[in-house]
């Protein structure tokens, strides 16, 4: 483990001092967690851009999409618990 030095202006200090109290932990407890709970997100968006990224290329090459109409009926039917059939991409008349 390493040491870090950050400073925070006092309001700040304060506010997390507070929410740390309300947590039942220590203000360094409480700035470790956002640390990583931020860092989390990080590499969650970044990797939600990969996949995008990849699946456009892909959509790209092929031209094969799914209509939003039929994506949508699907959707909602799979929100309501039915079972349907997952729709088939396919190149789009232009």
């Amino acid at each position: 483990m390493s040491t870090t030095t950050i400073r925070l202006p006092e309001d700040l200090k304060a506010r997390v001092a507070q929410a740390a109290k309300a947590a039942g932990t220590t203000s360094h407890n409480f700035i470790l967690e956002a640390i990583a709970e931020k860092a989390a997100l990080a590499e969650q968006r970044a990797e939600f851009h990969a996949v995008a990224d990849q699946r456009y290329a892909q959509f790209l090459e092929s031209g094969e999409s799914i209509p939003w109409e039929e994506a949508r009926t699907w959707l909602m039917q799979r929100l309501a618990g039915k079972g349907t059939k997952r729709p088939l991409a396919r190149k789009q008349a232009r």
